[in-house]
């Protein structure tokens, strides 16, 4: 039976709570936001509150007959070409780990190629699955990873026959999608399963001109964050699930597993209503967003020292294979400042806030939000910071390693290096030690260091360059990186 996108089962139900005048003697404490501070009110406004039910014995009754969630999830999964959707409200940092674990457990190998996000790691850490790592491509000239080729997913399945299935990201923070039809193929010729975190990616089922959404590719599961490219609010997330290489109550369970068991009513109802938006006029908006990423591509790369990266950058032999325009990066090497610095002067002198910065490129990430108006002021801040640039400091070099060099040994699994007595020792005598933290520079949250590498001073190096550059290392034990955490009785 078609479903009727007109619908919108959570805000519907919102709605209804408060024309029924619902009185709750349930948690959440501030009443309808009676009980709210009034300074808070008069910041968040008490639509937020007003929004802030719970699940079951609010929205729905105590036993869920009204199904407003089960629906929404449905609603969802028929708009996106899934079997079955699952919203999330921890974000895809548990979106990922529910879809790793309902694949492999302790002790049980999976693919995974390494430019992978953190919370991939910490899946790891916590569930003892051993990864196979899988190299990405690696942009020697410029200085980037792209999403590893089928042909690496295929040689690792050959050596590592007991592996479980795969894990892909695509597309990557830089927009650069994965050959995700040929690696699904790979793995689906031996009955693996094909995990895609396809973070970035919310947005691709919408428009012919993005990259190949997951579903349509063949994944069995992909993970996408709706407050990325979407419209849903921060840690809105939705898994969703096709063919029978994955079981459905495993994956439900898995869920259950790690998320809360009080999700937030407002991140189901900004998925409901992003779903509703994209299923009913999704081509429109995302027309327009291309359309409008075109024209900021063509102004800014019109400007002295400014190079947009593009399709021609991104894809081709040994590189990437589709490309997602929206993510506008935009390479500054030839302004002679860092784009750690140039976020910086945007955020300061313009308040502007740049999506992703790294040694020498700034990210502005457009979506269907904008609009000539936020773009106009966009390239305004760009055009200035071109002509300014010559007066900014030159920052310190960072001392970006070759691939050869950046990839360390994995000397023990991430769950056992992490769990284990641990010391922190003065950086510069790091090197040769066993790392027993993550070390990841965010945005994007791709761990340079993970738990059970072999620190070398190459990487070392980089990291510390880095941080001098304007590097940001928000989850070692020591952020300046002045010691590092690493196992106690690594033998050194």
């Amino acid at each position: 039976m078609p479903k009727n996108h007109g619908e919108a089962p959570v805000l519907d139900a919102l709605a209804a709570y408060r024309e029924q005048d619902e009185l709750a003697f349930t948690p959440p404490g501030h009443k309808q936001a009676r009980g709210a501070a009034p300074e808070v009110r008069a910041v968040l406004g008490d639509a937020v509150f007003l929004g802030d039910v719970l699940a079951s014995g609010g929205l729905d009754d105590r036993r869920t007959r009204s199904a407003v969630l089960r629906r929404a999830e449905a609603l969802m999964a028929d708009a996106v070409h899934a079997e079955h959707a699952f919203f999330s409200t921890c974000g895809s940092s548990l979106s990922v780990k529910a879809a790793m674990l309902s694949v492999a457990a302790h002790g049980e190998k999976l693919l995974v190629g390494r430019d992978a996000h953190k919370a991939v790691i910490s899946g790891l850490i916590l569930s003892g699955i051993q990864p196979v790592w899988i190299e990405p491509r690696w942009d020697t000239e410029r200085h980037l990873a792209h999403p590893p080729p089928p042909d690496a997913y295929e040689r690792a399945f050959e050596a590592h026959p007991d592996a479980k299935g795969a894990l892909v990201t695509s597309p990557t923070p830089y927009g650069v999608a994965a050959d995700l039809r040929a690696i699904a193929e790979v793995c689906h010729r031996r009955s693996r399963p094909l995990v895609v975190d396809e973070a970035w990616g919310a947005h691709l089922p919408f428009h012919q001109d993005l990259p190949t959404w997951a579903m349509d590719a063949g994944a069995d599961v992909c993970v996408t964050s709706i407050h990325k490219m979407g419209s849903g609010l921060e840690q809105g997330s939705v898994f969703h699930l096709r063919g029978d290489l994955i079981d459905h109550d495993t994956l439900a369970s898995r869920a259950d597993l790690l998320g809360t068991t009080s999700p937030s009513v407002l991140l189901y109802a900004g998925m409901d209503g992003w779903r509703r938006q994209m299923a009913l006029r999704g081509h429109t908006l995302m027309s327009h967003a291309l359309a409008l990423a075109a024209s900021v591509r063509e102004e800014v790369e019109a400007l002295d020292g400014m190079h947009v990266n593009g399709r021609e950058d991104f894809c081709g032999p040994g590189a990437g294979c589709e490309f997602d325009p929206l993510p506008v990066v935009i390479d500054v090497r030839e302004l002679g400042v860092s784009g750690y610095a140039a976020a910086d002067w945007l955020r300061e002198h313009h308040h502007i806030d740049a999506h992703l910065m790294d040694h020498r490129r700034v990210s502005t990430q457009l979506t269907h939000a904008d609009d000539a108006e936020t773009v106009k002021r966009l390239t305004t801040a760009l055009r200035d910071l071109a002509r300014r640039a010559h007066s900014l400091p030159r920052g310190p070099e960072v001392a970006v390693p070759a691939p050869s060099e950046l990839r360390m040994e994995q000397a023990r699994l991430p769950r056992d290096a992490y769990f284990t007595a641990t010391e922190d020792v003065p950086v510069e005598h790091a090197a040769g030690r066993i790392a027993a933290e993550m070390v990841t520079p965010y945005p994007p949250g791709i761990p340079v260091v993970l738990p059970g590498e072999r620190l070398t001073e190459p990487v070392l190096r980089y990291l510390l360059s880095g941080l001098e550059a304007g590097m940001n290392l928000p989850d070692p034990a020591d952020p300046e990186l002045r010691t590092v955490r690493v196992c106690a009785n690594d033998g050194s």
